[in-house]
């Protein structure tokens, strides 16, 4: 064996030694990477969690809006059930709904807002 020889098999294997004491942590890394990128941006991520909360902030402000709603409904028809009526409530919804109106009542034309001739016949 010549001297060439040996140095280049003592390189080889300190080549070797080196490559199998890097290939493991090197494979760790990229595990750890790959696990810390969709913790961050995968479905159930924190970037997917802080969407989730937005919407869900959204859903409830409706949810709100809704409610407020029904709750105003349900006032109007407890007004027109038969033990708690409101002669004013159903007076009202009678001319709404049939378009008619008292003899009584005083009506004032207003021009459209839409029409030409509106803007000079108020001046």
């Amino acid at each position: 064996m010549t001297i060439v020889t040996s140095i280049t098999d003592a390189l080889g294997r300190a080549a070797m030694r080196a490559l199998r004491q890097t290939i493991g942590p090197a494979i760790g890394a990229c595990v750890v990477g790959y696990f810390a990128y969709y913790a961050v941006q995968g479905d159930r991520g924190l970037m997917a969690m802080k969407h989730l909360q937005t919407e869900i902030a959204e859903a409830e402000g409706i949810l709100a809006q809704v409610s407020a709603e029904r709750e105003r409904m349900e006032r109007r028809a407890l007004l027109l059930r038969s033990d708690h009526l409101d002669l004013d409530v159903l007076d009202e919804r009678a001319r709404m709904m049939l378009n008619l109106n008292n003899p009584r009542d005083v009506i004032i034309k207003l021009p459209s807002v839409g029409t030409p001739g509106a803007a000079s016949e108020n001046r």
